[in-house]
């Protein structure tokens, strides 16, 4: 092969570049932000849910909560359900949500230790590099989209279960924020699936979560009375 420093430059001389002049600007970089992992969120909704589920007493298991086809107890073992299946979705396995487990019956007083313990393994899930790569699930979606369903649950059912028990909650701001947009794409097809309620108005100035809670179908201000 030919030397390249032996070909001949046949630039014209005009044309040439000064080598005194000073090197070009490099082109501005992007100011857009980068979404933090989604490994970070969950880690995230999983502390601020923590609280709530640790306050809740035996004897509020019985309670209505704002999803109405589920009591407290209900509530509770549909979200272990999400928090374990989600870490083989995040694997790229297949998961069956035919039947929920009664995990409270299974780890009796345990039961808010076994769920930190799942949690933590989901993060951990979820932090594997590729995880957010491709499409997993049934749906074949976008993983990262997957990923922000199983942190909609953490966050909205948290909530949920909060105010069936009369518990504070204040949820993680980085997860409201990735959530919205979730639930503006999501939305349609949640309804149709009668996942979603249709969305109740907020008045201006609603807080970030009360918006949130809306387009989910959820009144803000629901009370058991």
């Amino acid at each position: 092969m030919s030397d390249m420093q032996d070909i001949p430059d046949d630039t014209p001389v005009s044309e040439q570049a000064d080598p005194t002049a000073p090197a070009p600007a490099a082109p501005p970089a992007s100011t857009a932000p980068t979404p933090p992992p989604i490994s970070a969120l969950l880690d995230a909704a999983a502390q601020a849910a923590l609280p709530v589920l640790r306050g809740v007493r035996d004897d509020q298991l019985g309670l209505p909560t704002p999803c109405a086809e589920y009591d407290v107890r209900a509530l509770l073992n549909h979200l272990f359900q999400v928090v374990v299946a989600f870490q083989a979705l995040a694997a790229k396995k297949d998961v069956d949500f035919s039947t929920t487990p009664d995990r409270l019956g299974e780890y009796g007083a345990q039961w808010p230790d076994r769920f930190a313990e799942e949690a933590a393994r989901l993060v951990e899930a979820w932090a594997v590099p590729g995880a957010e790569d491709g499409p997993t699930g049934g749906m074949k979606l976008p993983a990262r989209t997957v990923g922000a369903m199983v942190l909609l649950d953490l966050t909205v059912h948290a909530w949920d279960v909060a105010r069936a028990a009369g518990l504070p909650y204040t949820p993680a701001p980085g997860c409201v924020a990735e959530l919205r947009t979730l639930v503006a794409q999501m939305a349609p097809t949640a309804r149709k699936m009668n996942v979603f309620a249709e969305p109740l108005p907020v008045p201006p100035g609603a807080s970030a979560l009360d918006t949130l809670l809306a387009g989910t179908g959820r009144d803000p201000h629901w009370t058991a009375g």
